[in-house]
């Protein structure tokens, strides 16, 4: 077992420490040490600029996914809604057309001086659209009854209406 002397009196741990002394970097100076801190904060940016980047996309995805949702919601709204409406307008126009029918065909049966009085307290744009439903011998008998003035009023207006069918039918 031979064991080294201590050098110079030197204990043997001390030998260790002063290795390390000498090792130890030097102390940094203020503006190298603000270098450093940017650099060190350059580089944790640009590694974390994708995970980043990634997690806003996906509240992107989210908001926009939710705001699809809310509008295939308004649409489903709208498109319940516009069926009501339609369902509705179906129904009113079947029970104008059956009141019409049914108007048209109490004209039918009455005598041509009543309907004619009728006729002449209405409004004319009414009166001609069942003047224009009738058999014409109907329509003229009741025509015959008038007061020339509002007959002649009732003719115009059926004759206008006539002529607005026509351009319903054949446009242009």
């Amino acid at each position: 077992m031979d064991a080294e002397p201590p050098s110079t009196g030197a204990v043997a741990g001390e030998d260790d420490a002063a290795s390390v002394l000498q090792n130890e970097p030097e102390p940094i100076p203020a503006q190298s040490a603000a270098a450093v801190q940017s650099e060190n904060a350059r580089q944790y940016c640009s590694n974390i600029t994708d995970e980043a980047t990634d997690a806003r996309y996906a509240r992107q995805v989210a908001a926009l996914k939710k705001l699809e949702e809310d509008v295939n919601g308004r649409i489903e709204a709208l498109e319940t809604k516009r069926a009501e409406y339609e369902e509705w307008l179906k129904r009113r126009e079947d029970f104008l057309r059956k009141a019409e029918e049914s108007v048209v065909a109490i004209f039918t049966q009455m005598r041509p001086d009543a309907a004619s009085q009728q006729m002449a307290v209405m409004a004319p744009a009414a009166a001609a659209a069942i003047l224009v439903k009738l058999k014409p011998r109907i329509a003229s008998a009741i025509l015959n009854e008038m007061e020339p003035i509002k007959a002649a009023q009732l003719t115009t207006t059926m004759a206008g209406l006539a002529r607005a069918s026509d351009e319903a039918k054949n446009p242009g």
